[in-house]
Order: C-alpha cells, then sequence, then structure tokens
C-alpha cells in the first residue's frame, strides 16, 4: 500500500518511479491539489479537473510522464483563516459569512465588544469577569 504523500507525489515530482500498486491508493483531489500549489505544475493539475473521470491509474500515468523532474521546495498548504469577530457577529445576527463580513465593515470595535459580551456564556478564561452569586448563599450575612 503506496503513501500518498510520502511515495505517491514525490514519485510524480521526482523520483519518476511507478509506486502506484492499487488504484484505490491514488486520490485525484489531494494529488491535483498537491501539484497546484507550484508554478509549473498548474496547468497539469487543471487538465486533471477537467477530465475527473479518468481512470486513476492513468492520471498518475499522465503525471508522472508529463511532469519535469527536479526537486521543488515544500509548499505549504493554505487554511482558512478564522476571525474570531466573525464568529461573534454570525452568532449574535444569526448572520451567514458574508453578512458577517458586511456588517463587520459598519460596526466599530466598541460595539463588537459589547456584542461580545451580551453572548458570553461563561467558562473560559478570555471572557469578561462576572461574578455570579448563588441566591440565598448571602442572606442573613452582614455587609
Amino acid at each position: 500500500m503506496a503513501d500518498l504523500f510520502k511515495e505517491i507525489i514525490p514519485a510524480i515530482l521526482q523520483t519518476k518511479q511507478n509506486v502506484l500498486e492499487e488504484e484505490k491508493d491514488y486520490v485525484p483531489f489531494i494529488v491535483n491539489r498537491a501539484l497546484s500549489y507550484h508554478y509549473d505544475c498548474i496547468m497539469f493539475a487543471n487538465e486533471m479537473n477537467r477530465l475527473p473521470n479518468l481512470d486513476r491509474k492513468l492520471q498518475f500515468d499522465f503525471y508522472l510522464n508529463t511532469i519535469r523532474s527536479y526537486k521543488r521546495p515544500f509548499q505549504k498548504w493554505q487554511k482558512r483563516e478564522t476571525v474570531e469577530d466573525l464568529e461573534i457577529i454570525k452568532e449574535y445576527f444569526n448572520y451567514s459569512n458574508e453578512k458577517a463580513k458586511q456588517a463587520m465593515t459598519v460596526l466599530t470595535s466598541a460595539q463588537i465588544d459589547e456584542i461580545r459580551t451580551k453572548i458570553y456564556k461563561g467558562g473560559s478564561e478570555n471572557g469578561p469577569k462576572h461574578r455570579r452569586t448563588i441566591q440565598g448563599a448571602n442572606r442573613g450575612k452582614a455587609s
């Protein structure tokens, strides 16, 4: 069983050895995404995206025989950036991502802080410091 990131993608990019033992080891989406981060492989990845119904072995052979072999620098995969204020606005107003982004352009930081205190549920160290009292616990005590 060939590992996708340790054997298959390096075989396409550098070693040019046929390491594909079973077709189920090859995941076209992941390979296309990994290759799309290299500027000289973008067009090949786009070609495979245009032809998603091709056999997996055929896709692997296409990449193996068309992409030039040399050591490419590691490209970190991009991840979606989460904005804490966006999540707060989405929860408070029950907005979608797009509407919350539009609302962030209108709201001031003071208004966002006020919203944050209103939806604070407690339990974390980062939230506002509120003192909780238990009803009846302070009854009968002189202050």
